[in-house]
């Protein structure tokens, strides 16, 4: 996937992550999230599974500038396979342009063109709320996890339906 994008004056080209990127998106992440970020629950389903490559995204200023990035991972609940998104991350002096948003939302747009049913997130329901994620019961990340903060959004109609336990990593 490649897109130039405009807003609110600025132009943005939007890529498949590569490999070439990978030491500067780490960089983006701890910046944002500081380094124990890895020490979080849901980077133990992350381990050793490879990414959704088509899905993990970055998003550069017409400089070159690495502004955003999102990245996607798959998991189970069960037998059931589940699109696990995040980490996303914004550049600080970039928040608040919209672009977390943008990353979000083209990313799910080409997740429902692959097929895929189902994303389960751990965020703040407020912000994911607008883009249609909703808590979900039943589903258990690893501890320790706020049961508030588990959230998915349906892809296809009813794919949530009868989706319960603990989520695992994908082999």
């Amino acid at each position: 996937m490649q897109k130039i994008l405009v807003g609110r004056g600025l132009v943005y080209r939007l890529e498949e992550e590569t490999e070439a990127d990978w030491w500067e998106v780490e960089a983006l992440y701890d910046l944002c999230f500081a380094p124990g970020r890895t020490a979080l629950s849901s980077y133990r389903l992350r381990d050793g599974v490879p990414t959704v490559a088509p899905l993990c995204l970055t998003l550069r200023d017409d400089e070159g500038r690495l502004a955003a990035v999102i990245r996607y991972w798959p998991a189970l609940i069960g037998e059931e396979d589940v699109l696990l998104l995040g980490p996303i991350a914004v550049h600080p002096t970039r928040q608040g342009e919209g672009l977390g948003g943008l990353l979000i939302n083209e990313s799910l747009a080409e997740a429902r063109r692959l097929g895929w049913e189902r994303v389960l997130l751990v965020g703040d329901a407020p912000y994911y709320g607008r883009f249609g994620f909703r808590r979900l019961k039943g589903v258990e990340m690893p501890p320790p996890t706020n049961p508030d903060r588990v959230l998915g959004l349906e892809l296809k109609a009813g794919a949530w339906a009868g989706v319960q336990g603990t989520v695992t990593r994908a082999t």
